[in-house]
């Protein structure tokens, strides 16, 4: 098995929306924001190579967004899905499952790409896309406060391709991905949350999604005003990072723009950053 990570690009976003409740004095020295109070943050996805298949998780916000949209969370970097796929000597073509934690647009909108002539169409032709019901649902219905994170140009195309599957969360991983070891659901950021587990290298990775947006989202109040349920996050996260200590996970991070993995530890204050690390160093 090979795992990469794949830059897609930087954005930003409200600090204060990021962090919730904490006051900016506190969350500021963690992670610092510009004179408009944004923070730049990553959209890093996740390859996986293994069995025959390659499996990306999250695409990032692609390109067919207009200059008015980008405008809102300031786009830059030079990375893109399309490069860092080259980069490891694969195209979009050579995509076999694409696995959707959730269809926020900053995690699934490189999964539908936009033709010069203006028609939406798969950016992945040949692969399998994987959500599953509860959260699709929640997403072509969407409530008012996650309306303008879930775009019908992202997720509708996808449904009408007849290449969408749905993981059942009573079953847990689908026969098809042999390469996840299982399938954390989380219900605090968005309704049915998929967070994926791997086996890599005598390690367990987990790609944490928005359960943990970055390492300053550590101490368990740390929570995103994006989020519907916080307090069932508040939960979700303490169950999961407690479990992390314990089995020295490796936490793959898709938000974070300074660092790419972690591992944490239980102290007397909670769960705390232990080491950083990239992929690469395992």
């Amino acid at each position: 098995m090979n795992v990469y990570t794949l830059d897609t690009g930087l954005f930003k976003l409200d600090g204060g929306a990021m962090f919730g409740v904490v006051p900016k004095s506190l969350w500021a020295k963690q992670y610092p924001a510009d004179d408009n109070n944004m923070c730049t943050w990553a959209m890093r996805c996740l390859l996986i190579e293994d069995a025959g298949r390659l499996v990306l998780v999250d695409t990032g916000i692609g390109n067919k967004q207009d200059e008015k949209f980008r405008g809102h969370f300031y786009l830059h970097g030079d990375a893109t899905l399309e490069n860092s796929l080259r980069q490891h000597g694969f195209t979009a073509a050579d995509v076999t499952d694409v696995f959707l934690t959730h269809l926020h647009f900053d995690h699934c909108g490189g999964a539908v790409t936009r033709t010069p002539g203006g028609k939406l169409e798969l950016a992945f032709p040949n692969a399998t896309y994987w959500s599953n019901q509860s959260h699709w649902d929640w997403a072509v219905q969407p409530n008012a406060r996650e309306k303008a994170s879930f775009l019908a140009e992202n997720i509708l195309p996808v449904q009408e391709s007849g290449q969408l599957r749905f993981v059942d969360p009573a079953r847990g991983v689908p026969a098809e991905l042999p390469m996840l070891q299982g399938i954390v659901f989380a219900d605090g950021h968005t309704e049915k949350m998929m967070v994926p587990l791997l086996d890599y290298r005598g390690r367990k990775l987990a790609f944490m999604a928005d359960l943990l947006p970055s390492t300053a989202h550590l101490p368990m109040p740390w929570v995103m005003s994006y989020d519907v349920r916080p307090l069932q996050t508040l939960v979700e996260k303490e169950a999961v990072l407690r479990r992390a200590a314990e089995e020295q996970w490796v936490l793959v991070l898709e938000h974070d723009a300074r660092t790419e993995a972690c591992t944490v530890q239980l102290t007397e204050r909670g769960v705390r950053l232990h080491e950083t690390l990239r992929l690469t160093d395992l």
